[in-house]
């Protein structure tokens, strides 16, 4: 169809189901196919599984998405404080996640979040030794990178901070401490 000439209404019919600024997509997690996970690392190895660990974070029940996030979690932040290549690229889609309600493991995953915003490991050893921000897998970048990933959607933090789940609540707030919001 083509467009319509300037001025004149167009033909084509809007599209109702977009959602308001800063709110999630009614389809979560549309953009998984863009990101090239192949490519990219965890620390398995290929990050290829990311897309179907988070669709089980999604879609699962409770036990499921828990399990999932679990191994996400040991994928993109390994000990709680180790991250990888992958994990910039997994930070949108657990914002994404954090915000849907019928999402079963929410405050874990602002948790999540909040473990990868204070993570400085790489940082800290190259502090000290210098070299390894030679190597041609340059970890501090994968940390930085990470890091500002979380703090790139930190506006989502006040709609958070005020939901009815006490538990999702309180992760924010902490999740907001960490960030200096």
């Amino acid at each position: 169809m083509r467009p319509a000439p300037i001025g004149q209404p167009s033909t084509k019919r809007a599209d109702r189901d977009t959602p308001a600024q800063g709110v999630a997509r009614a389809a979560p997690l549309m953009a998984l196919g863009q990101v090239p996970w192949h490519e990219i690392k965890d620390s398995s190895g290929s990050a290829a599984a990311i897309p179907l660990l988070l669709n089980s974070v999604a879609w699962g029940d409770a036990d499921t998405a828990r399990s999932a996030l679990d191994d996400l979690r040991k994928r993109i932040c390994q000990y709680g404080f180790v991250v990888e290549q992958a994990t910039a690229a997994t930070v949108p889609f657990l914002w994404e996640l954090a915000q849907l309600p019928h999402v079963t493991c929410r405050a874990q995953i602002i948790q999540l979040l909040k473990s990868i915003a204070d993570a400085r490991q790489w940082e800290s050893t190259a502090a000290v030794y210098p070299k390894l921000l030679n190597h041609r897998e340059n970890h501090v970048v994968w940390e930085r990178k990470a890091r500002q990933a979380v703090r790139a959607r930190r506006g989502e933090l006040r709609r958070l901070m005020a939901e009815d789940d006490a538990e999702v609540a309180r992760a924010t707030t902490e999740l907001a401490r960490t960030l200096g919001e």
